[in-house]
C-alpha cells in the first residue's frame, strides 16, 4: 500500500527555506529619525528616498570637509587653529545648527533638513569607503575628529542631554570606594585636590584608550576610573569602537551594491576622491588681477604657478614643444587663467619656434581651438571646450610616459628628482624639504604642493593674517592648480588693494 505523504509535512531531507527578504524585513530594524539633537553616533540607517544628485552632492560636500580635517592634521595645526580653519567651511557645506537657534527647535524645517543631509552623508560615505581597511581606517579617524569638533562646539545642554540619551552602562564609582582610593584618585586626575570637587565612572580600560596613554586615569582590576571632566574622551572611544564595527558590517555587505549600477559608480568615484579630493574651476571673465593675461604676459606670470605648470612652462620654452597631453593640460591651464583664444594661439605659435606656420597650422591650431571649444561636435561647442583639470584628474589620469612632461611631479618625479626641482624654483628651506619627502612617502601629494605654497608665501600668509584678510575661501586646502595661481596673486596684489579673484565655474563646461 503506498502511504500517502501529508503536504503539510516538511521533508527531513530538506532545508525550510523562507524567503530571504521576508526573513530580512519580518521584524525591521529602522525607525523613522526624528533628530532630537545635533550630534549623532550613526546607529539608524537613513530609510527615506533621496534623488541621485542629493545623494551624489551631500556625499561630496562631506568629504570637502573630512578631506580638510585630515589635511589640518597633516599640517601639524592646532586644535584651536583647526577649529577656527574649519568653523566657516562647516557652514558652508556641512551646516548644523542647535535646537536653540530656533524657536521652534528640533521640529524646524531647516534644521531638520541640516540633519537629514548629515545624516545621510555619514551612511553615503560609510558605503563608500568600506572596501579596504586602509579606507575605513582613515574614515573612521576623520569621523571621530568631526564629532569631536562638533561635540566641542555643541551647547552645553543639548550636549548633556544626548549623553544621557545613549544610556552607556557606565558604573558609578561610589562614596565609600572614593574614599577607599581617594590618593590614587587625586594623583591621576590633574588639577583635582579634594575628592569632592570631582566624581568618577568605571569602564573597561579599553574603551579610553587615549586616557590610558597620557596617564589620566586610575587603573584597576582591567578598569579605569575616569573622571566626569574626562567626558568627551569616554564618548569619543565609544563613538569610534560602534563606527568600526558599523565599517565592518557595511565591507560585508558592498558585494550586494555591484548589482545597482546606479550607485557603484559615484561611490567608486567617492573613494577615489579620498587621496586627492576633486573640485571644479573653469575660466572667469577676469581671473588675473590688473586685466586678463596675454601671450607676452605669461613668462612674468609663471612665478605663480605651481609646480606642474611651472615644469612645463619652463619645458616650453627650453625645448620650444609639449607632447600632446602636457600641451593639453597646460592649454586647459591657461584658458582657466582667463588667455582668450587669439592670445592662446599667438603664445603656442610663439613658442613653436622650430617649425614652420603651415606645420603650425596643420597640427596643432585645430588642438588648441578644439579645447576652447571653437571646434568640434555640437556639445563640445555649446560646452566651451574642456575645463581646466584638478589635482585628483591630475594624479589619477594620464600618467606620463617617456618624453612627457605632464602630470604631478609631486607623484611621477622620483624623489631625488623632485628635490631637484623644488631647489630650482627657489625651496631651499630644510624643514619643508623633509616635509614633501614624507607627504610623497605617504601618498599626500596634495599636501605637499600645499605645504611649498605656505613657504612660498610665509611672509604675504602673515600679512594677510594681520589685516584679516585671510578667511574664508583662502584658508581652503589647495586642490587645483588655477586655485594656487589665484590664490598666489591675491597675496601679491592684496596691499594694492586686489580682491581674491572670482572662482566662476559654468555648469556647461565639459570635463577633460
Amino acid at each position: 500500500m503506498i502511504r500517502t505523504q501529508n503536504q503539510n509535512r516538511i521533508d527531513s531531507k530538506r532545508r525550510a527555506e523562507i524567503d530571504y527578504k521576508k526573513r530580512q524585513f519580518a521584524n525591521p530594524s529602522f525607525k523613522q529619525n526624528d533628530y532630537p539633537f545635533r550630534l549623532n553616533f550613526y546607529e539608524i540607517p537613513p530609510t527615506a528616498e533621496i534623488t541621485l544628485e542629493q545623494f551624489e552632492q551631500w556625499a561630496i560636500d562631506r568629504l570637502k570637509i573630512l578631506a580638510e580635517l585630515e589635511a589640518c592634521s597633516f599640517r601639524n595645526k592646532s586644535p584651536q587653529e583647526t577649529a577656527s580653519h574649519m568653523a566657516p567651511l562647516l557652514q558652508k557645506y556641512l551646516p548644523l545648527s542647535s535646537n536653540t537657534s530656533s524657536s521652534h527647535g528640533a521640529r524646524d524645517s531647516r534644521i531638520r533638513a541640516e540633519r537629514q543631509k548629515d545624516h545621510y552623508s555619514h551612511f553615503i560615505l560609510r558605503l563608500a569607503f568600506s572596501g579596504t581597511e586602509d579606507l575605513r581606517r582613515r574614515f573612521s579617524r576623520v569621523e571621530a575628529a568631526l564629532f569631536r569638533l562638533r561635540f566641542q562646539n555643541d551647547d552645553t545642554r543639548e550636549r548633556q542631554a544626548f549623553v544621557e540619551s545613549l544610556n552607556f552602562d557606565w558604573e558609578a564609582v561610589g562614596d565609600e570606594e572614593k574614599r577607599e582610593f581617594g590618593e590614587k584618585l587625586i594623583a591621576s586626575t590633574p588639577g583635582v585636590r579634594r575628592l569632592e570637587d570631582e566624581n568618577w565612572f568605571k569602564v573597561d580600560w579599553e574603551r579610553v584608550p587615549e586616557l590610558v596613554e597620557n596617564r589620566r586615569v586610575f587603573l584597576r582590576q582591567g578598569k579605569a576610573y575616569v573622571p566626569m571632566r574626562e567626558q568627551m574622551s569616554m564618548i569619543l572611544a565609544e563613538f569610534t569602537q560602534r563606527l568600526d564595527k558599523g565599517l565592518q558590517l557595511t565591507s560585508r555587505a558592498l558585494p550586494r551594491l555591484d548589482e545597482d549600477d546606479r550607485l557603484t559608480p559615484i561611490l567608486n568615484h567617492l573613494s577615489n576622491n579620498f587621496t586627492t579630493p576633486d573640485t571644479t574651476f573653469t575660466e572667469s571673465e577676469n581671473p588675473t588681477p590688473g586685466g586678463a593675461p596675454t601671450a607676452q604676459s605669461i613668462d612674468a606670470l609663471s612665478q605663480h604657478f605651481p609646480l606642474c605648470m611651472r615644469h612645463l612652462h619652463r619645458h616650453l620654452r627650453e625645448n620650444s614643444h609639449l607632447k600632446h597631453y602636457s600641451r593639453l593640460q597646460y592649454t586647459l591651464f591657461l584658458k582657466g587663467l582667463g588667455l582668450s583664444l587669439d592670445q592662446a594661439l599667438i603664445f603656442w605659435r610663439q613658442s613653436f619656434t622650430k617649425i614652420t606656420d603651415d606645420v603650425f597650422n596643420k597640427e596643432y591650431r585645430y588642438n588648441v581651438r578644439h579645447a576652447y571649444g571653437d571646434v568640434g561636435g555640437d556639445a563640445n561647442r555649446r560646452g566651451r571646450g574642456y575645463s581646466p583639470p584638478s589635482c585628483q584628474k591630475i594624479l589619477t589620469e594620464r600618467a606620463p610616459g617617456p618624453g612627457e612632461t605632464h602630470g604631478c611631479p609631486y607623484r611621477h618625479f622620483s624623489p631625488d628628482n623632485l628635490i631637484s626641482l623644488l631647489q630650482q624654483t627657489g625651496i631651499h628651506d630644510r624643514d619643508t624639504l623633509k616635509g614633501v619627502r614624507e607627504d610623497i612617502e605617504k601618498k599626500r601629494y596634495h599636501i605637499a604642493c600645499n605645504r611649498v605654497f605656505d613657504y612660498a608665501h610665509a611672509d604675504d600668509i602673515r600679512r594677510a593674517k594681520d589685516k584679516g584678510n585671510w578667511e574664508g575661501e583662502m584658508k581652503e586646502t589647495i586642490l587645483h592648480p588655477n586655485s594656487y595661481f589665484r590664490k598666489s596673486m591675491f597675496l601679491k596684489h592684496m596691499g594694492d588693494g586686489g580682491q581674491m579673484p572670482p572662482a566662476h565655474s559654468r555648469g556647461d563646461e565639459m570635463e577633460m
